[in-house]
């Protein structure tokens, strides 16, 4: 099975979050995760919000964004992925940020793994598999 692991779920399994053990599970059992490459933006400016805001130091958020990084086999560049994402966000009405890591799930026949509700809701109504 492939994974689609998006930020708002890492930050579950990284920061023990509510929904972090079985987030933990879907992404253990998988085959491969992948993973958008603007992943690692989204990580690291989530991460600097947490440290700015005090929940975290430096070298904590610096940690959790190496843990983050580790828990993706393979990052997907965005121009193979932007004209899909698009289609599905205008479709949607969506942030076209979120559609990527939608299309690499369906591109891949893979499940997506979010803490993002609305992003979970498109899913299911694009027959996308997604673990929320």
């Amino acid at each position: 099975m492939i994974t689609v692991l998006d930020v708002s779920a890492v930050m579950q399994i990284l920061r023990a979050g509510e929904k972090g053990e079985r987030f933990h599970e879907a992404w253990a059992a998988a085959e491969r995760c992948l993973a958008p490459g603007l992943y690692i933006y989204e990580l690291t400016n989530t991460l600097r919000k947490y440290q700015r805001d005090g929940h975290l130091s430096v070298a904590e958020g610096e940690q959790y964004i190496a843990a983050g990084i580790k828990t993706i086999d393979e990052f997907v560049d965005a121009t193979e992925l932007w004209r899909e994402a698009f289609a599905l966000g205008v479709k949607n009405n969506h942030s076209i940020y979120d559609m990527y890591y939608a299309v690499l799930a369906r591109r891949h026949n893979g499940t997506l793994i979010t803490n993002d509700g609305d992003l979970a809701k498109i899913c299911a109504r694009e027959n996308i598999r997604c673990c929320f």
